[in-house]
Parts: structure tokens; sequence; C-alpha cells
């Protein structure tokens, strides 16, 4: 059971000291999570830290680039032998220094703990073929990209489960908010929903708490239906696009979900913003949701994060965003 109004945050962080981010994100966060360092190295990006162990996979750190290549078959041969229903894929400290370093660095037993995977629409849909086509739209690179974020959550599952009583893990999926968009015309909602359910389920399945982030737009009701436990949405910028739909919503809550609120932008607009205002916006939208939810089941059921991961701004902004978040908290708690 999460405790109402328990701080947690989005995966990347601005910092290059793996060290420095660890310590602010273990003193800052009522649930901790492993700092993804985009700019420290190409491989700490969204696509190429999960895509350590896809067959055929290219990354060149220099350009910052990555691809399948399918001039090649005996690597997806070798895949399919080694990963079955129950296989583990590790995230090495090559790809994931922020993870290996926040491990060395909790010296206690924690209750929650937070990890992330891409999600398989967002990698798939992120990831082309030498031909430059997208993964997603290849059936069986597809699946074994389903296949590897698999893997790469009961691996890290089993790994956090020996820090904390209690693991959650997010699917990152921003890409949800451009379908439906001309670039993604092919893709089938319910293909798309089975993607994230399969997911879900395997976090699940593996003693852990399944998430969903999208820090934009989505089919909301489908979403909702994916069986996760954690909704977490930009409640900023897009909280009248979840809103509308109060009747999925409470059905969501009363099942046992919990809204993972993403009120403090990390968008350009935090520049602005005081803990006066941060707790406005919040207040404003809990009434506006309470006219259609009891307001008890709401804050009972509310967790509170930043809109997004912090790694697009400078340190300064994201320590500014991490205190509002706090004062935040300990206004409506």
């Amino acid at each position: 059971m999460l405790i109402p109004f328990s701080t947690t945050g989005i995966g990347s962080l601005p910092h290059t000291d793996p060290d420095e981010a660890c310590r602010i994100v273990l003193q800052t966060f009522d649930i901790p999570f492993w700092p993804q360092l985009p700019r420290l190295s190409f491989r700490e990006w969204m696509i190429p830290q999960y895509s350590e162990g896809m067959p055929n996979i290219k990354i060149n750190i220099e350009r910052e680039t990555i691809y399948i290549d399918k001039n090649k078959s005996d690597e997806v041969e070798r895949f399919y032998e080694s990963c079955g229903d129950d296989c583990r894929i590790a995230i090495s400290e090559d790809y994931a220094v922020g993870f290996h370093t926040f491990l060395r660095k909790i010296n206690h037993r924690l209750d929650f703990i937070k990890g992330h995977v891409t999600g398989p629409l967002t990698f798939t849909l992120g990831l082309k073929d030498t031909d430059g086509r997208l993964v997603y739209f290849d059936e069986e690179l597809r699946e074994i990209s389903l296949m590897l974020l698999k893997a790469k959550v009961r691996w890290q599952i089993d790994i956090l489960k020996q820090y904390a009583d209690n693991v959650i893990i997010f699917i990152d999926e921003p890409i949800l908010s451009a379908l439906g968009s001309t670039a993604y015309l092919g893709v089938n909602t319910d293909e798309a929903m089975r993607l994230i359910r399969e997911t879900s389920d395997t976090v699940k399945k593996s003693g852990g708490l399944s998430g969903i982030h999208c820090c934009g737009n989505a089919d909301w009701p489908a979403v909702l239906k994916t069986g996760v436990n954690i909704l977490n949405f930009d409640a900023y910028g897009y909280f009248d696009t979840l809103a509308m739909y109060h009747g999925d919503i409470s059905e969501f809550l009363e099942n046992g979900g919990y809204l993972a609120w993403g009120i403090v932008p990390t968008t350009d607009a935090v520049r602005d913003e005081t803990s006066d205002s941060i707790k406005n916006h919040f207040d404003i939208k809990v009434d506006m949701l309470s006219r259609s939810i009891p307001s008890d089941l709401i804050l009972s059921r509310t967790i509170l994060s930043p809109s997004c991961g912090t790694g697009s701004r400078n340190i300064e902004e994201a320590l500014k965003i991490f205190q509002l978040l706090i004062k935040l908290k300990e206004s409506v708690s």
C-alpha cells in the first residue's frame, strides 16, 4: 500500500556525476529511483539504455546512432535459443552507471524503490533497421523487442528486491502522445495496448508494482485498462485530457490503482513557478476532479512527481523542480 502523497521521480537527471545524482535522489524522494544520465553517455538515452542484448544491434557512440542490422540472422536464432519465457537480461554499468552507483549508495533497506524501462511502443517506434524502417512495423523484431524489455524488467526487479520490500517499475511511454499522428497511422491501438499489457503483467508476475508514464496526451481509457497499478501523467500540462474520462479514472482508483500526479513542470514553465503557485495548480485540479469522483478516493490514491524526467533541464532547474515537489507534499499531506 503506497502512502498518499509519496514523492518519486521520472528517470532522467541532468547530472554527469553519478554519485551526486544518486545522493540527491536518495535524500529527496520518498520512493527513490535510479537515475538515468543521458548527458553522460549516448548509451544512457532511452533507446540505447535497454538495447543491450538485442540481436543485430549497432551503436555508434561518437555519431550517436543506433539501428538494427538486418543483414545478419544468426544472432536472432541465438536470441530465441537463450531468451525463454522467464529469462533475465542484465543492464550493465556501461549502459546504466546511475543504476549501479545507486545500488552501491543504498545503506539501509528501503520500503519502496522505483525502477523504469523504456516502453515497448517507444522502443520499437524509436528504433529503425538498416532500411530506415521502424522496428514496430516488423512483426518479428517487434516481438523480439518485447521479449528483450520483459527480460530487462525481470532482471531489474530481481536486483532491486535485494534492497527494498516493494519494487515499482514505470513503463516509460512518451510516444503514446504521438499515436494517431500521420507518422504513426499504421499503429493499431489494440496491438499497442497488448505490448504495454504484457510488459505490465511481467512486472506484476515478477513481484513488482507496474506503472506507466506518459508526459502528454494519450488514449487514457485504453491505457487505464492495461492492468497497470499506477498511472503517471503530466498533471501540469495535460490534466484536462485525462479528467474528461472521470468514469474510467474512478473505476481505476476503486480497483486499487494510483494516480501519480506529474504536477511540477519540467519545461521552461518551471522558471515562473513557486511553491504557492504549484499548490494552487494542484488544488484546482483536485477540486475539478472531485466534482465527479469522491475527493477522499482521489487523495488516498495519489502520489506526486515531476511531469517528466529532468534530464533536459540544467542542474539548478532540476533541483528547483525537486524542491517544489517536496514543498507541495508538505503543504497537502
